[in-house]
């Protein structure tokens, strides 16, 4: 079902394209809104990812440079049966973390300097088990079309306004449809990407969780990411909003409840979703307190010759 309503969505996102094309300059408006669309969406496909990561900073780390995040992150791909991503990390006091690449073959997982140091790594887990969650789905390839798209919409109809409102009515829409479409085709193109960011966060949420089998790990992660999201403001992310989509909790200051408006469920739907989930997996657990540093030795509590997380 969620895959049919993003599906659907994403028609509908089309559609709105090639309808305000198709006002600007009729039929081969539609169809040049169509080959925009189509091109934007490849220059997407090949280079979202490193735009992304560059825009915040990110630098790639391995075995060497990072080795208990890299470890986590090698452990729990293999569990979710993907290949190896790349993993960066960002130099930024606001826990949080997205996934990003054309697929899982091309693929990167990203976290903040804040999300190693106040989380635990059960908590952390559940974090990467989430963003690896959007990899296996192909969400990050699809949210960034949606982004692009949702973009393209809101520059064609300003560019309808200028070119459209001194055109009479029989050849165009005039200046009150152009204002009209200047205002509502970029609200209607909003409403549907949050609408298909919201549906994916909640799959992500539920298949996250069950590959470290604890959904109780990434409830306890959402709730302080939800917290320090309102305290610490991440200014990279104020800067582009546009990308606050694709991070785990909404980077941005300011957002609330889960509405036609937010870029994510809200939070306190997604534990209850996780909650319930563990109601039904019959693990209630709850992780240990973060403490002061990021990370103890072992990861889940102990030392050297404990059973390990996932036993």
């Amino acid at each position: 079902m969620n895959y049919l309503r993003t599906a659907l969505l994403l028609a509908g996102l089309t559609a709105l394209f090639m309808g305000v094309g198709y006002l600007i300059g009729g039929g081969t408006g539609a169809v040049i809104a169509l080959i925009v669309a189509a091109a934007t969406n490849l220059f997407t496909y090949w280079n979202s990812d490193r735009m992304v990561l560059s825009m915040y900073g990110a630098h790639q780390v391995d075995a060497g440079s990072a080795p208990e995040l890299y470890n986590l992150v090698a452990e729990l791909a293999q569990r979710a049966a993907l290949p190896m991503p790349r993993v960066f990390l960002m130099d930024e006091t606001q826990p949080n973390a997205f996934a990003t690449g054309r697929n899982p073959e091309n693929a990167a997982v990203a976290v903040t300097t804040g999300l190693m140091q106040q989380l635990s790594r059960e908590e952390l887990a559940g974090v990467i088990a989430h963003e690896l969650a959007h990899i296996k789905h192909h969400d990050t390839l699809t949210m960034t079309i949606t982004a692009t798209i949702a973009g393209a919409i809101s520059m064609l109809a300003q560019f309808g306004m200028f070119f459209g409102g001194n055109r009479n009515n029989n050849n165009g829409p005039g200046i009150v449809g152009s204002i009209a479409m200047m205002i509502l085709a970029p609200l209607g193109a909003m409403l549907v990407q949050m609408a298909i960011s919201r549906t994916r966060e909640y799959a992500a949420d539920n298949y996250g969780a069950r590959i470290v089998g604890q959904p109780m790990w990434l409830a306890s992660a959402l709730a302080k990411i939800e917290n320090a999201a309102h305290q610490v403001p991440n200014m990279e992310a104020e800067r582009n909003p546009a990308t606050a989509h694709m991070f785990i909790i909404n980077p941005l200051s300011g957002h609330g409840v889960d509405n036609l408006f937010a870029t994510h469920p809200s939070t306190a739907n997604r534990i209850a979703a996780l909650q319930q989930l563990a109601a039904e997996l019959g693990t209630q657990t709850a992780p240990r307190p973060a403490g002061g540093s990021y990370p103890p030795r072992s990861p889940w509590g102990g030392s050297s010759g404990q059973r390990g997380p996932w036993g």
